[in-house]
């Protein structure tokens, strides 16, 4: 069957009327041709930005990573991504374009040269013919995982988010990464993902894995996932669709778990946690994500729950702009004043809340009833 491969000379532009496109770039770091593949969402648009997902070893995961960027954003799980693979599998060039040397640990020639491939033509390629969102992640598995803890040498670590599985690691690498994830001023996520099978590296990755898991800091997001059932070869497929759960846990609506570990057990102001939450998803990501109607109900409970109720402030007015049709903004302003002790105020309040449109629990019926009670108390 004739491949349907095209020749990418003075990085031509893609055709987006398919998902996935295979194509040779020719790179001059490498001086040779290179298999690459590539994902879009189905309805990418100029209008919005996209994290990038890089994955190696493209003949074995380049599927697994799409399956699960498709399966997850479709469900609002993670943002829509564009996902880029590099063949490695011919000639078992895995092993030349990721190769060390066993001495210092670094990577050779043609290492440094697969390096400049990745960090200066492809991707570069991609951010400037595409709308690529400052969130970038690499996947790698043996021999590539270990090569992808290279990006993180950097001034700044190039890569947002490392997925390695079961690593083959260089010289000192387990002493070498949490050294620099310890000392890296930038918000990073890295997953280590493994075989409960003994392989030649175990010992060594489990000294990594202790080592980061000893590092306290807010911007370092470490997950180590081990699985009993997995050998050397499965444990590929085990462990994407778990790192993708960690990675992109901050993007999904707030579960009753972090409500009760999280939210509850906060001392800063309620709606803060909310604040920081959606700061976080534009900085990653490079857009603003309209805050869930579920993550509004759970910071309106928190409020109640530890009788914050300075937090009602802020979040009413973020209601009236999220869902200005709605009464929710000025329902939540106007117990905010009932708590404080400015019941006029409250009554106006909840009589603007009245005349707009019901959503989820807020009934014309419970405003009115708050009317009433005021009305009884104070006479108005």
């Amino acid at each position: 069957m004739k491949k349907c491969l095209f020749l990418l000379i003075g990085f031509t532009c893609l055709n987006l009327s398919a998902q996935v496109k295979k194509e040779i770039f020719e790179s001059f770091k490498l001086q040779e041709r290179r298999d690459v593949s590539y994902y879009f969402p189905e309805d990418y648009s100029d209008e919005k930005t996209y994290p990038l997902i890089v994955v190696l070893d493209a003949e074995y995961l380049f599927d697994l990573v799409v399956a699960n960027v498709k399966f997850q954003s479709k469900f609002d799980r993670m943002p829509e991504a564009i996902v880029v693979g590099v063949d490695q599998l011919k000639n078992d060039l895995r092993w030349e374009d990721c190769d060390y040397d066993e001495v210092s640990g670094l990577p050779t020639e043609k290492g440094k040269m697969f390096y400049e491939f990745l960090g200066t033509e492809l991707i570069p390629y991609l951010a400037t013919t595409y709308n690529i969102a400052p969130f970038k992640m690499f996947v790698g598995y043996d021999i590539t995982a270990n090569f992808g803890n290279y990006f993180l040498f950097k001034d700044q670590s190039f890569f947002n988010s490392y997925i390695s599985i079961s690593p083959v690691l260089a010289t000192e690498m387990e002493s070498r990464v949490p050294a620099r994830l310890s000392e890296l001023d930038q918000t990073i996520f890295y997953n280590l993902i493994v075989e409960k099978q003994p392989t030649d590296d175990r010992q060594r990755i489990l000294q990594m894995n202790a080592s980061i898991k000893s590092i306290t800091k807010e911007s370092l997001h470490y997950f180590f996932d081990e699985y009993e059932n997995a050998d050397h070869t499965s444990i590929a497929a085990y462990g994407i669709s778990k790192a993708f759960d960690n990675v992109f846990s901050i993007y999904r609506p707030i579960t009753p778990a972090e409500y009760k570990s999280d939210i509850l057990t906060s001392e800063e102001p309620v709606y803060n946690y909310l604040e920081n939450r959606y700061e976080t998803i534009e900085n990653l990501f490079g857009f603003e994500k309209p805050v869930e109607l579920n993550d509004i109900m759970a910071i309106y409970a928190a409020c109640l729950k530890k009788q914050d109720y300075e937090s009602l402030k802020p979040l009413a007015e973020l209601c009236k702009k999220q869902f200005p049709e709605t009464m929710m903004g000025f329902y939540f302003e106007a117990e905010y004043y009932e708590f404080i002790g400015e019941p006029k105020k409250a009554f106006k309040t909840f009589e603007k809340a009245f005349q707009l449109a019901e959503i989820d629990f807020l009934t014309k019926d419970l405003a009115l009833e708050k009317i009433d009670a005021l009305k009884a108390d104070f006479g108005y």
